[in-house]
């Protein structure tokens, strides 16, 4: 039987192949940070979530050693029958207190965290309106729901207001955004969003991943940044990004939503919660966010630098403030050779074209950490302007 299943998986692998979208894993050596080891190579890293440079921080790496070292290795079960400790507890505490939500439950990613939120919350009866930009992990959680669905164009308040309009039968109505858009960096105007929600009477969802411990005044997210904090219902994020980079989701959110989540969310009920480490040093990180704000302000420098550097250049940009940056060259292949040039030039980046962006707005997302100094800044605008010149050139 399975050579017939091998032909037919080999058939669809050369597909993506031929097509130019196979996706190739680069092995690192070592823990990340803004310079890695690739290929036994020094390289800059200009493509991690590292926002806040805290996946390698002593700080938190001591923490973990300390998790470790007191609550053990696992839990070995799932929360409910016996694989919840004081300190999962203490961190949920944390996130609520932190965010300014009733409170929090932790799931093992956030990608688990959307899976388990629609189902929950929104039968046959309800309404999702929800951006068509949305994360993977939104989309899939939808999917799991049996609520009719409405897609709106991306940021497009008239559209959103259109499709709240065509849900109006429905008993519940969410509006569904990212925070921010990964692929773009843009920022979803969250306070219209708000309003819209209040005049149709709809709850507002907000995945925050790429943003919280670093947007926003305190590091809050989204919601601060765009001052509508206590109007949003529902947030997811990870532990993934800036908050330490290593794994573990959560949603933050009212307290009977929460509860329900509890008692019904299958990610929650059926998966072992976090290993202690992860938990401990999460913890430390939000001591670390909420104690200094040099962190967000080198991030931000960090970017407006490179922003600068490479506008004058004369790259093209998405415009914005957050630490995604994405680089246009529109042309799939121009953009997959310029990655490859900066890649022999020392720095680590991807180059993104269709399907995962629109056709013709191929881009090299550079992703901005605390972590790099200006002298690696420097370094990366130097490279990308000698790849540019390189690929442009005439050959012979």
């Amino acid at each position: 039987m399975y050579t017939t299943v091998r032909d037919q998986l080999r058939a669809e692998l050369d597909e993506i192949e031929a097509a130019g979208l196979t996706k190739r894993e680069r092995g690192i050596h070592g823990p990340q940070s803004s310079q890695i080891e690739v290929g036994g190579r020094e390289v800059l890293n200009f493509c991690a979530n590292n926002y806040l440079g805290l996946a390698n921080d002593p700080r938190i790496v001591e923490a973990a050693h300390r998790g470790l070292d007191e609550w053990g290795y696992g839990l070995a079960s799932v929360r409910f029958i016996c694989g919840t400790q004081e300190l999962h507890l203490e961190l949920e505490g944390r996130v609520s207190a932190f965010l300014g939500y009733d409170d929090t439950i932790l799931f093992s990613s956030c990608f688990d965290a959307n899976g388990g939120v629609f189902e929950v919350l929104f039968g046959a009866d309800d309404a999702i309106i929800s951006d068509e930009l949305n994360h993977a992990s939104i989309i899939d959680g939808i999917r799991l729901s049996k609520a009719q669905r409405f897609r709106y164009k991306n940021r497009d308040m008239a559209d959103l207001e259109a499709q709240l309009v065509a849900a109006a039968g429905a008993r519940r109505r969410v509006i569904v955004t990212d925070g921010v858009f990964s692929m773009d960096g843009y920022i979803a105007p969250l306070a219209e969003i708000c309003d819209l929600a209040d005049r149709y009477d709809a709850l507002v969802f907000v995945d925050d991943s790429h943003a919280v411990g670093f947007v926003g005044s305190h590091g809050r997210g989204t919601p601060e940044y765009c001052g509508v904090e206590g109007r949003v219902d529902i947030t997811t994020g990870t532990f993934g990004k800036a908050l330490g980079g290593a794994s573990g989701g959560y949603v933050a959110a009212r307290a009977e939503i929460v509860a329900l989540l509890r008692q019904r969310a299958r990610p929650y009920l059926f998966s072992n919660t976090l290993a202690p480490a992860i938990v401990a040093g999460t913890l430390q990180a939000l001591e670390l966010l909420e104690s200094s704000g040099s962190l967000r302000e080198r991030l931000q420098a960090n970017a407006a630098l490179f922003r600068s550097l490479m506008e004058a250049e004369g790259f093209d940009l998405l415009p914005g403030e957050h630490p995604i940056v994405p680089v246009m060259f529109g042309d799939a292949a121009l953009t997959a050779r310029i990655a490859d040039a900066l890649q022999a030039r020392g720095v680590y980046v991807t180059a993104f074209s269709f399907p995962v962006v629109p056709r013709g707005a191929a881009r090299i997302r550079v992703q901005l950490s605390a972590a790099h100094s200006e002298e690696e800044i420097r370094r990366c605008v130097e490279a990308f302007a000698a790849a540019r010149d390189e690929v442009a050139a005439p050959v012979g």
